[in-house]
């Protein structure tokens, strides 16, 4: 009887061991489908912050663009709106040009220096520098050489002559001078 009760027992013992197996099984499916949750929900976390950062950024962008623009205008409005008067009173003196019959042409010429001066002194006020030349040697970055001549009085690549005058904004060459070259 004691071979009886084993043999009886030990099916027990296998479908208690197999039901066991089960239970575990299932319960590591069930964490690994819950692994698996959780690892899609943080990736959809990740994907729906990564897309609201690139929005926010290309949001920046189109902001900083916009404020550039518009900085840019105001300065050359400014700017505009001082040259205006300068304008203004070339025109007045274009008006009036005197006949040379009267004499008054000196006093004329004085007022066209005066409006020069006042153009100048627009220009200085915004920062625009005029380009020196006189006995420089030549610089491709600040001069552009329009002719090459032979000169005794000057070394060669030193300047003779500016034929227009350049100018800068701070390191920024806005117009370069136009010069004529020893050879």
């Amino acid at each position: 009887m004691a071979r009886e009760e084993r043999e009886t027992e030990e099916p027990e013992i296998t479908d208690a061991v197999e039901e066991a197996a089960a239970e575990a099984e299932e319960a590591e499916e069930l964490t690994l489908e819950e692994q698996l949750a959780a690892a899609q929900e943080q990736a959809a976390e990740y994907l729906d912050g990564w897309q609201r950062a690139r929005a926010e950024l290309a949001n920046y962008k189109r902001r900083t663009e916009a404020q550039r623009s518009e900085m840019v205008q105001t300065a050359n409005a400014d700017l505009l709106a001082r040259l205006l008067p300068v304008l203004d009173d070339f025109r007045l003196a274009l008006a009036n040009s005197p006949d040379d019959a009267d004499g008054s042409l000196e006093e004329w010429q004085d007022g066209m220096a005066l409006i020069a001066h006042k153009f100048a002194a627009v220009l200085e006020a915004a920062g625009v520098v005029p380009i020196e030349v006189e006995g420089q040697a030549f610089d491709p970055n600040l001069h552009e050489a329009i002719s090459y001549e032979e000169h005794p009085d000057f070394e060669s690549g030193q300047v003779i002559e500016q034929v227009r005058q350049g100018f800068k904004l701070g390191s920024r060459v806005l117009r370069a001078a136009s010069v004529r070259v020893a050879r």
